[in-house]
């Protein structure tokens, strides 16, 4: 069982577009609309591969209703919990060779209240879970501190816990020394307070940090693959895309693979890798099935060039 928190969670609506010309009249040429947020998209990864996955997210107003229609046909166990405010929608105009311009909202604010009835939830949930991930942005009104708080109440029962975000909520967490971290290379960057230009910026920033507190470190680098930072040699692997179709999503469907299949060492990065690629060359943020993988063509090593370049337009 692997539990997902998304506390600001999201309806997706990724519109294909011929080109992205800002400032002037843009026509789409196709439109879908997802249940969003990295933490639901973690779920409904996990779910499309028949892993036992649950869902806790806050939900408010009609699109907090059609995001819960949009998952009862998934597979996964939701726990919703009832907030005032609306949950968000975010917008995602892709071009045909799979860039991706995002427009997510803020969402709206929790009140602290709410933030103990979701806190309450994710506690009940994760009874019995192997890991518990802690996903994505915090609303208004959120404590930065809300995922190192839960970090440490969930590892006190034994369970790992997994923690995706960023900026202070990210600082705090390490604090709480949570079994993995999955930050992206702009994330790496900002935690670093250093660009990530090589591979072995990668390598420091992820050692740096493991020092912080985070028993192990994925690094998703979009083109140039993910590494892997832990107590084991570190790892690094790349994920050819032949066609891609759309980013989003991608960094959950990784972070999905990584833990189905352990959640460490060379087959837990060769299966993020596969379910990674695979969510790109799909419309939207869907999440891959196993039809989709294409694990033979993922080549993972523990010979690393600190000197390797990464792609600059990431």
């Amino acid at each position: 069982m692997i539990v997902t928190v998304t506390l600001n969670p999201s309806l997706d609506r990724t519109i294909e577009v011929a080109a992205l010309v800002v400032g002037s009249l843009v026509r789409g040429t196709s439109t879908r609309v997802d249940a969003g947020g990295k933490g639901v998209n973690v779920a409904r990864a996990l779910a499309e591969h028949g892993t036992k996955t649950r869902a806790v997210l806050p939900t408010g107003g009609p699109d907090g209703e059609r995001l819960l229609a949009l998952l009862a046909d998934s597979g996964v166990d939701v726990v919703a919990v009832p907030v005032a405010a609306s949950t968000r929608s975010n917008v995602s105009l892709v071009e045909p060779d799979g860039t991706t311009t995002k427009v997510n909202e803020p969402g709206g604010p929790l009140t602290a209240d709410e933030v103990e009835a979701v806190v309450d939830c994710v506690v009940g949930a994760a009874d019995g879970a192997d890991w518990v991930v802690l996903c994505g942005s915090l609303p208004p009104g959120v404590p930065v501190d809300v995922y190192a708080r839960l970090c440490r109440a969930l590892q006190h029962g034994g369970t790992r816990v997994a923690v995706d975000t960023s900026g202070p909520a990210l600082d705090a967490a390490l604090d709480a020394s949570p079994a993995l971290v999955k930050p992206n290379r702009d994330e790496l960057a900002e935690s670093a307070g250093r660009p990530i230009a090589t591979l072995g910026d990668v390598l420091t920033a992820a050692e740096q940090l493991r020092r912080r507190g985070a028993a192990a470190v994925l690094a998703s680098l979009g083109p140039d693959g993910a590494v892997l930072v832990s107590d084991e040699a570190p790892l690094t692997g790349r994920s050819p895309v032949l066609a891609p179709r759309s980013t989003v999503g991608a960094g959950d469907a990784m972070l999905a693979g990584f833990l189905s299949a352990g959640g460490c060492g060379r087959a837990a990065l060769t299966s993020a890798l596969a379910w990674g690629a695979a969510a790109v060359s799909l419309p939207g943020s869907r999440m891959p099935s196993a039809a989709d993988l294409r694990p033979d063509d993922i080549c993972t090593s523990t010979v690393i060039d600190r000197t390797t370049p990464l792609n600059a337009s990431h």
